[in-house]
């Protein structure tokens, strides 16, 4: 948190989201490796709209296939796999 150039990075990840309110802070943080299979509900949730617009998908039907791709985390926050959820969109016909 003391980094100058990680609060630019994350500054800049912020407004390049373009989400009012509470941006989840995975979606504009890093792991070390950079490969995390999970992302937490908040995040997944927060990519509803863009995702829906990119795949040509009800965003209520989307919102479901996150909620199904949901579990729990020991920590108390809900995480959701990402190759889960993609494969599970792979499967969804378009809904144009």
């Amino acid at each position: 948190p003391s980094s100058a150039a990680l609060k630019q990075a994350v500054g800049e990840r912020v407004a390049a989201l373009g989400v009012e309110g509470r941006v989840p802070v995975d979606l504009v943080t890093s792991s070390a490796s950079g490969l995390d299979p999970d992302v937490s509900l908040a995040a997944a949730l927060v990519q509803v709209p863009r995702v829906a617009k990119a795949r040509h998908l009800d965003e209520a039907r989307l919102v479901a296939l996150v909620q199904q791709q949901s579990i729990s985390s020991p920590l108390g926050s809900a995480r959701v796999n990402v190759l889960a959820l993609n494969l599970a969109l792979m499967k969804e016909p378009a809904s144009r």
